[in-house]
């Protein structure tokens, strides 16, 4: 995976445990580097993806952040 280090993006840090490799990628450009990836060394599989801790905690941001996680009285 290649990663533009010259942007003020937010980094995002993608994983593809079959490459044994770890980057990581502007956050606008993260969709279409993995794909860009798999496509290209994966046969369109979902292999590279980002780090599954980050994406668990983006996730339960968005959660909070919907008010899904409040407990109803």
């Amino acid at each position: 995976m290649t990663a533009a280090s010259d942007s003020n993006d937010p980094q995002v840090p993608i994983v593809c445990p079959e490459c044994e490799t770890t980057s990581r990628v502007p956050l606008a450009e993260v969709a279409d580097l993995i794909e860009r990836h798999n496509e290209q060394l994966h046969g369109g599989g979902d292999v590279a993806a980002v780090d599954p801790d980050i994406a668990d905690r983006i996730a339960d941001l968005a959660a909070a952040d919907l008010g899904l996680l409040e407990e109803s009285e």
